[in-house]
């Protein structure tokens, strides 16, 4: 009987082949766990705006794979020596870096599952993996927790220029047809060295670390925090708070089981068991969205309001407005709803705001190191001449209110 051949290669849009290395990989690929990712899209309700943004955290993840293939293979070249066991266990911790992510992630971490992050999630899947998979991932985990003495690796992972950053910009540029974020990773990777035990940039790298930044900047502003979108996403956790208020009063809603879990149960950080874990892993966009199909018709009139607002695109209406007339405006907005939607204590399902924040490079943060030709270290922000690189290292605050359409002439 014949072995199955395990070291499969795979096309991407993006780069062409990928090759999956070892055995180990193949097999954490073909897991449960991980085969859940294709059923959830990288940029979640996205595609209400951009049609094409409809790739998941599966594509993600395995191009994230394959820049670390390729940053591996440079550093190779430049001598720095990494054995096959940290090169695999790189391989491992970028690819289920983003394994923790639920259905429109950001709207699940302030609705159905409480104080607890898609990254702590991953932890947990890894340490599950790993205890399946025989202690196989005890390194992965490791470096992804960032206690593994070779501080690069976890730079790789994790920083502002690491191999996450470098698939999800030019993938979700690619896909929303929005070509301002197309970065030159190809280049940025043929870049980086290592310098005591640091990750850092050549200096002839410099522009495109410049391009690389301000491709940041515009996507955020463009795609991740475009108004409309995140203005869908606090509706869909307007809905799921409903959802699961409905349900602890002791009202019956059509939910798949794992949703239900969620709904019916009140989960904490704390909580996350190995029945919540498996739980967890059950739940994709499908559940979501036949839940919102179900609860359109539902005789609770937020839910059944909210969620035809999602499924049949009657998105509300996205203010910007001035950080000093926020509370003002929202008040003003708050009463018409009541007026026109004879509504009264469920307002704040139906007007609500927020603000967005657009750093592209965090001074807080771990900073891109540049290699100078006199063996200098420095902040980039120090060896860049472009005097707008500043600029972007400074928070951009918008503030925005949404409200159904129908409750006043948009404006």
């Amino acid at each position: 009987m014949t072995s199955e051949n395990k070291l499969k290669i795979l096309n991407d849009p993006i780069y062409g082949f990928i090759t999956i290395p070892t055995t180990l990989l193949y097999d954490l690929i073909q897991h449960r766990y991980f085969q859940r990712l294709r059923r959830i899209k990288q940029m979640g309700l996205s595609s209400l705006v951009y049609p094409g943004a409809e790739h998941t955290r599966f594509h993600h993840a395995l191009g994230c794979m394959h820049m670390m293939q390729k940053a591996v293979q440079v550093l190779h070249f430049k001598n720095v020596e990494i054995s096959k066991e940290e090169e695999e266990a790189l391989y491992i911790a970028i690819l289920l870096h983003d394994i923790g992510h639920g259905p429109f992630s950001h709207a699940m971490e302030h609705s159905i599952v409480e104080n607890i992050h898609h990254e702590e999630i991953s932890l947990l899947f890894m340490e599950a993996l790993n205890e399946e998979f025989e202690g196989k991932l005890s390194l992965a985990i490791e470096i992804f927790k960032g206690n593994y003495p070779r501080k690069f690796m976890i730079q790789l992972i994790s920083s502002q220029m690491d191999m996450d950053r470098m698939d999800y910009l030019k993938r979700d540029s690619f896909y929303s047809g929005v070509a301002e974020g197309n970065i030159n990773s190809e280049r940025l990777i043929q870049m980086i060295n290592v310098h005591n035990d640091v990750l850092v940039v050549e200096e002839k790298g410099i522009y495109s670390v410049e391009k690389f930044l301000v491709a940041r900047r515009l996507m955020y502003w463009q795609c991740y925090l475009h108004k409309t979108s995140v203005g869908a996403e606090l509706l869909l956790s307007k809905i799921l708070k409903r959802a699961k208020q409905l349900t602890l009063q002791g009202i019956d809603l059509p939910a798949s089981n794992a949703l239900n879990f969620f709904l019916e149960n009140s989960v904490l950080k704390a909580d996350f068991n190995k029945e919540v874990l498996n739980n967890f892993a059950l739940l994709d966009d499908a559940d979501i969205y036949t839940a919102l199909k179900n609860w359109q018709f539902h005789t609770d009139k937020v839910l059944s309001y909210l969620s035809n607002a999602i499924v049949n695109r009657k998105l509300f209406h996205v203010k910007l407005v001035d950080k000093n007339e926020f509370g003002s405006k929202l008040g003003y907005y708050q009463l018409l709803c009541k007026d026109k939607l004879q509504i009264d204590e469920e307002v704040d399902y139906f007007v609500f705001g927020d603000k967005l924040k657009n750093q592209a490079y965090d001074l807080k943060a771990e900073p891109i190191r540049i290699f100078t030709k006199n063996n200098e270290v420095i902040d980039v922000l120090e060896a860049s001449d472009q005097y707008n690189l500043k600029a972007l290292s400074e928070p951009v605050y918008k503030y925005f209110i949404c409200y159904p359409k129908s409750i006043h002439k948009v404006d």
